[in-house]
């Protein structure tokens, strides 16, 4: 018998108080998927979701007497969140489905626990804990658990057509839980049903291929993804530019210490073209935030090979860095994969390394003059002010910043009063 009653996360005193609600008085409540399935594979536990054989109305009526604040988060649905000690607990009434259409279902409550599980995803996902800590498998997932399998519960093809999502749910979490190669059956299925992944919001889609690209290592997901023509369903722009570099980014992630980042990733699989990432990104509905990362990396131009530090602080203050970070680490994944045992690329490698973290601490000087400056000299507004502003600017690049304002005013001085050509 498998037992989480040791765990600390299971004996926390808001969690012991959630479940004590829920199966008080003739109800039954049990902790659900995720938390048991990380808790079994040693993984760090983030949110922790019950379900219940009471109605979604009994158990808001239920915290509202024992003083426990509860939202309606998805009632019409069975959810209901419980907030103890400012900790949020999903609560959901066990259901089925009632009827489906690839994107959502129509579902109805119920109290069989065996209806809730074959409802769910995948069997690493369709786990309970009661009340006692003891595990309750009722689709296969402890075995799939012990061999890191991951597969859907039941017919592949069925639990596809309620919902395309799991399609990339599936190689999210085979990224995240897998090993070796993805279950036969699963993946003839979703290659076979890819083009429902059509029908579904681009919302969805990019949150869910982003959270797969957060994965510590979510490179065999993107090879299989692509060997089942899912990856350029849902990412044309790599059909022609290929996943080969993200081995050597998530390498270089380990050895430098960077944290994963799902569009640097999305970077080493996309081409650097500014117009078609502007495409992709509005088709994904991106964040700004997102569209203007990608924006900024593929208008960023190529680092010079065997660039002066003093030219490379110049190229910094006229185009950014931020695009110059997510170039160089690129560059400097592949310099790496590619050093071992070459003298010649270690020194690129060391070199590519400088100018990064050079970018990263770089801070973009102030020139220290304004237009009033240039007026408070005798130049009438106008386009002339800009111009000499721009001159002087121009010699102080080129001095790598160092003139500050008594050496400008003094050349502006020098300037506006020599003699015209």
């Amino acid at each position: 018998m498998v037992n989480v009653a040791n765990e600390d996360w299971f004996n926390a005193r808001d969690l012991k108080q959630a479940m004590a609600l829920i199966n008080a008085d003739g109800g039954e409540g049990r902790i659900a998927g995720g938390a048991v399935r990380n808790s079994l594979m040693k993984i760090a536990i983030a949110d922790v979701d019950l379900a219940t054989t009471l109605k979604p109305e009994e158990v808001m009526e239920r915290a509202k007497a024992a003083g426990i604040k509860a939202i309606p988060t998805g009632i019409e649905h069975g959810t209901v969140t419980l907030v103890i000690d400012g900790r949020p607990f999903e609560v959901t009434t066990l259901r089925r489905d009632v009827t489906t259409d690839g994107r959502r279902a129509e579902v109805a409550f119920t109290d069989d626990w065996q209806e809730d599980a074959s409802r769910r995803d995948l069997t690493i996902n369709g786990l309970y804990a009661d009340a006692k800590g003891e595990v309750i498998d009722l689709v296969g997932g402890l075995a799939d658990i012990e061999t890191r399998t991951v597969r859907f519960i039941g017919d592949a093809e069925t639990r596809i057509r309620e919902d395309y999502l799991r399609i990339l749910r599936y190689f999210r979490f085979f990224a995240f839980y897998g090993s070796g190669r993805p279950d036969a059956g699963a993946l003839k299925a979703m290659a076979r049903e890819k083009d429902g992944l059509k029908r579904l919001s681009a919302e969805r889609v990019w949150s869910e291929l982003k959270k797969l690209l957060s994965a510590d290592d979510p490179g065999r997901a993107l090879l299989w993804m692509r060997t089942a023509g899912i990856l350029t369903l849902i990412l044309p722009e790599t059909e022609k530019w290929g996943i080969d570099e993200v081995p050597a980014l998530i390498a270089a992630e380990r050895a430098f210490g960077w944290k994963p980042d799902p569009l640097l990733r999305l970077a080493a699989i996309v081409p650097p073209d500014a117009e078609r990432l502007a495409a992709m990104a509005d088709r994904l509905r991106m964040s700004r935030q997102e569209a203007d990362f990608l924006g900024q990396w593929a208008s960023s131009p190529a680092i010079p090979e065997n660039v002066a530090v003093t030219a490379f602080r110049r190229m910094l203050y006229r185009t950014g860095k931020a695009g110059a970070i997510v170039r160089l680490k690129l560059q400097l994944a592949i310099a790496r994969a590619k050093a071992e045992g070459d003298v010649a690329l270690m020194a690129e490698v060391g070199r590519l390394s400088a100018l990064l973290k050079e970018a990263d601490t770089w801070g973009k000087p102030v020139f220290p003059l304004t237009g009033l400056d240039v007026i408070a000299k005798g130049i009438a507004p106008g386009p002339r002010v800009g111009e000499i502003l721009s001159v002087l600017e121009e010699e102080w690049v080129a001095g790598d910043f160092n003139a500050d304002r008594s050496a400008l005013l003094a050349r502006l001085e020098a300037l506006i009063t020599a003699p015209s050509s």
